[in-house]
């Protein structure tokens, strides 16, 4: 930290853990939300039936990724005994996709 940081502006670091806590908030609520209105959880497999179906289930894995990534991981581990190296790989992928959604949803929130 320099002498001239101000109070009130938030470190690059503060900043990179709140862009992904935000980003996974953003995946929570919408994995959850998806799940409600569907009856099934968000997957990457997207068979649906009408083209509109498929493109609020592309819309919808943009921010609930990283819960999909996650939630595949776990159950690899427990149901296929996966070694704990893809559960720390997938944990980084999901990480970085929240960063990514984070930044993107707090730049949209900041511009407006």
């Amino acid at each position: 930290m320099s002498a001239t940081h101000v109070a009130g502006q938030m470190s690059e670091i503060s900043a990179f853990f709140f862009s992904i806590a935000t980003g996974f908030v953003a995946a929570g609520l919408t994995s959850s939300f998806y799940r409600l209105v569907t009856n099934k959880p968000p997957s990457f497999q997207l068979n649906s039936e009408t083209m509109m179906w498929q493109l609020i289930g592309v819309f919808t894995l943009i921010f609930a990724g990283p819960t999909v990534i996650l939630r595949n991981a776990l159950r690899a581990q427990v149901f296929e005994n996966r070694p704990p190296f893809w559960m720390l790989l997938s944990g980084c992928i999901a990480t970085m996709w929240s960063f990514l959604s984070g930044l993107f949803l707090l730049g949209v929130m900041l511009a407006a």
